[in-house]
């Protein structure tokens, strides 16, 4: 049975001391959390460190939200695998459409954070999802699809087993707009379909996520939880989302 996850992506939020007060106040609240919804905090890297040493039980994962290739080297600004790893990160983000768009990550390029983030022991959190334009041209199957096999491509049966899928239409992230769940369910069945091995794979929905609306989601049966963005910055509403994703 796949399991269900919320995964808080912060993004470029909050200072180490604003995060660890998040966790201070966030741990409680998690506690109301059923034990089989697996929590999951990616905070920036300036943060990390503060969130790993106030995680001292299981019951929240810790993510990062991008990793370099290569395990170390002259590549200045970039955080490798390793480094993770030795903070107590669990989980990592790559392939986001804001790394994809702002910052020149290729599929090619993904699919290498993907390997990396499998080598390290770590599980990646692999990000797929289209434009508006390409949305209305009704290629959203063809450009996830690609996205998707260009990620997974070479890995192993062993390797594809230990990932989590995530799709994220990129009109519906922070804008308030929503895919509506049926449709987001019918997207994430023909990427689990596209690649042999994904049927037991984690796959979590990412667009303007809230409380309110997560429960439509997982009631989906394609849809294992929800990769969430403005949502998961408050310990509250993101303790709210999490209880509702399992209801």
């Amino acid at each position: 049975m796949r399991r269900l996850i919320c995964a808080g992506n912060w993004k470029m939020h909050k200072t180490a001391h604003e995060a660890a007060d998040f966790v201070k106040a966030f741990l409680p609240l998690a506690a109301a959390v059923p034990f089989a919804t697996e929590i999951v905090l990616c905070p920036p890297f300036t943060a990390l460190a503060a969130v790993s040493q106030l995680l001292t039980t299981d019951r929240v994962q810790l993510g990062a939200q991008d990793v370099h290739w290569e395990r170390s080297g002259a590549f200045t600004g970039e955080i490798s695998g390793p480094m993770l790893s030795d903070l107590g990160v669990q989980y990592v983000i790559v392939g986001h459409s804001e790394r994809r768009e702002y910052f020149g990550d290729t599929d090619a390029i993904v699919r290498l954070k993907t390997a990396a983030v499998l080598e390290n022991g770590l599980t990646p959190i692999v990000a797929v999802g289209e434009t508006l334009s390409i949305r209305d041209a009704g290629n959203t199957s063809a450009h996830v699809i690609a996205q998707t096999r260009a990620a997974l491509e070479g890995l192993s049966s062993s390797q594809l087993a230990r990932i989590v899928l995530a799709y994220e239409p990129v009109w519906a992230i922070g804008t308030g707009r929503n895919c509506d769940p049926a449709e987001a369910n019918t997207v994430m069945s023909e990427i689990r379909s596209c690649v042999p091995g994904l049927h037991d794979v984690p796959i979590l929905y990412g667009g303007s996520v809230k409380a309110e609306n997560i429960a439509a989601y997982t009631a989906q049966p394609e849809i294992d939880g929800g990769l969430v963005g403005g949502a998961s910055l408050d310990p509250a509403v993101f303790a709210q989302l999490c209880i509702a994703a399992d209801t």
